[in-house]
């Protein structure tokens, strides 16, 4: 009875739908008159939106104020406490037993390994600092037993290296066992800093050749393409370190030149991170750590290379320079094979043919060298053509400008031997014809530069090499040999340069010939030129009438 009692009552009292929407817009009619009362704007999107963002940044201000409080202040505060704890190390302790600073160092290395392995669950963001102190600390009071000290453990620099060489492979277990790129860093730097120490230069070298091989296999295993950045720069600075007497250690600043085998081992750090970007994955790309560490290696590589060999006298020199050129070569060409790379060979292809250059240089003496080096620009040239670069294309004749523009300033004259600019200018530019399809280069700009260069340069050449009675002459020559390519290559750009040559004689017969006081002379440009130019006019009206009775047919 109650139970139906009570459902007649709740379906009685129940509101309908009509009801609730009646009551709701009646409270917001209410709600209105308050605003309009107390000046209240009504809640539109817009103030939504800004309430909703004044929170967001509100949660950010505080996330920040966390983040430096619970993470940054920690972080920091390992740091400073482990820095505070080498430097109490590095007291004397005139009045304490020898052996106390290596067993207090050696218990606080200890403490913070324990803190660290305690605090992986909960603190994680600072477990990996607390290692890296522990790394540290076991290091520095290694240091400890034979330097700092009123009296130390250990006497023998031999003693100490091997000490602190175990030391920094145990380090470099068990950070790689952590699978920590910085702590692995860190590791690596002790590695550094004990070769450094050593003072040893065949020490020093290998044992920066053997760290730059574990550089290169972690980021190969691991993909720590950062670690590679961190390798090379401090690889090549340990080695400048050494060429400036190890100032670290406390010596004073002046360079070394012996022994001269240090720039093999330069070649040898610049082979070893070559390899580390050569032998990646094959369907990883040429990103831009692989693009920006190529250059990197390859330029700091041959900078220090060539400061060791500008400031000290090295016998070799050019051995050395002809090596580093195959060397950096033989790499552009590997690249270009294994993934048609753009710029790892363009870097390593610069930096060879500019190792070849310095090395024609110190080989050969003026002006037998300009003829090398204009002559090397065919052999660049050549192999930008197969690597299918534009860049080398473009800085090669800016090159050969300079080299040309040098020799005219060294020298002072022209001779015969500076026909080869005019040869290699035809010879470029035939190569770049014959492979056009190969290049980037959608334009003829550079062929038509080679060109222009060698119509100028051969009869400038021929001007100031030949005797006067014989310049119209071999002028007439060149234009004829133009007038044969023009034949046999079937390429009307070298009938032009004929037109243009023809021109330039018949401009010099008229202006110096008449004025020659020689008979002969005269005769001879005269009858000579004017042969030419009848035959040369026959051919073109046979040309003439051979295109219209093609064109009647």
């Amino acid at each position: 009875m109650r139970e139906q009692i009570n459902s007649g009552d709740m379906s009685a009292e129940t509101p309908d739908n009509e009801e609730i929407l009646s009551a709701i817009k009646k409270l917001e009619e209410r709600i209105s008159r308050l605003e309009d009362y107390l000046n209240i704007e009504p809640l539109t999107e817009t103030v939504k939106d800004d309430l909703q963002e004044n929170i967001k940044n509100e949660d950010k201000e505080e996330q920040l104020e966390y983040r430096i409080g619970e993470y940054w202040f920690a972080k920091v505060g390992v740091i400073t406490l482990v820095v505070g704890m080498a430097f109490f190390l590095t007291f004397p302790y005139k009045n304490l037993p020898t052996i106390f600073p290596a067993i207090f160092g050696y218990f606080l290395a200890s403490t913070f390994f324990a803190a660290e392995y305690f605090s992986r669950k909960n603190f994680h963001y600072i477990s990996g600092f607390l290692l890296g102190d522990g790394l540290a600390l076991l290091y520095f009071t290694t240091m400890r037993l034979f330097f700092f000290g009123h009296e130390n453990l250990v006497n023998d620099i031999t003693t100490e290296i091997v000490l602190l060489t175990i030391v920094s492979i145990i380090n470099l277990v068990i950070t790689i066992r952590r699978k920590s790129i910085y702590l692995t860093a860190l590791s690596l730097l002790f590695g550094f800093a004990t070769a450094i120490i050593s003072d040893q230069p065949y020490f020093i070298f290998t044992m920066i050749s053997l760290i730059s091989i574990l550089v290169v296999f972690l980021k190969l295993k691991y993909k720590w393409t950062g670690l590679i950045f961190f390798g090379i720069i401090f690889s090549y600075l340990t080695h400048l370190v050494w060429f400036i007497n190890n100032p670290l250690i406390g010596k004073s600043i002046q360079t070394l030149s012996s022994p001269q085998l240090n720039l093999i081992f330069i070649l040898i750090y610049a082979s070893i991170y070559a390899f580390g970007n050569f032998l990646r994955n094959r369907e990883e790309p040429e990103n831009i750590n692989i693009i920006l560490s190529s250059g990197l290696n390859v330029f700091m590589g041959y900078a220090l290379f060539s400061l060791i060999t500008l400031s000290t006298k090295t016998e070799f020199l050019f051995f050395y320079y002809l090596l580093a050129s195959i060397e950096f070569l033989v790499f552009a060409f590997m690249f270009w094979i294994k993934e048609k790379s753009k710029y790892s060979t363009f870097f390593y292809a610069m930096f060879g043919y500019l190792a070849l250059s310095v090395a024609i240089v110190i080989q050969f003496p003026s002006p037998l060298l300009f003829i090398w080096l204009c002559w090397q620009s065919l052999l660049v040239i050549s192999t930008a053509v197969w690597f299918r670069s534009k860049f080398i294309v473009v800085a090669n004749f800016i090159i050969y400008a300079i080299i040309f523009i040098t020799y005219l300033a060294v020298e002072g004259k022209v001779d015969l031997i500076s026909i080869s600019f005019g040869i290699v200018a035809l010879l470029s530019a035939r190569v770049l014809n014959w492979k056009k399809d190969r290049l980037e280069l959608k334009t003829e700009q550079m062929r038509n530069a080679y060109l222009l260069s060698a119509l100028f340069i051969i009869p400038y050449a021929l001007y100031f090499a030949m005797p006067e009675s014989l310049i119209s002459v071999s002028w007439i020559v060149v234009a004829i040999i133009y007038y044969v390519l023009s034949l046999i290559l079937k390429n009307k750009k070298y009938r032009w340069m004929a037109l243009l040559t023809l021109l330039l004689t018949v401009g010099y017969v008229f202006i110096i010939g008449i004025t020659n006081s020689d008979a002969t002379y005269k005769i001879v440009s005269f009858i000579a030129l004017g042969t030419v130019l009848i035959v040369v006019s026959l051919t073109y009206t046979k040309l003439r009438k051979s295109l219209k009775n093609i064109l009647k047919m």
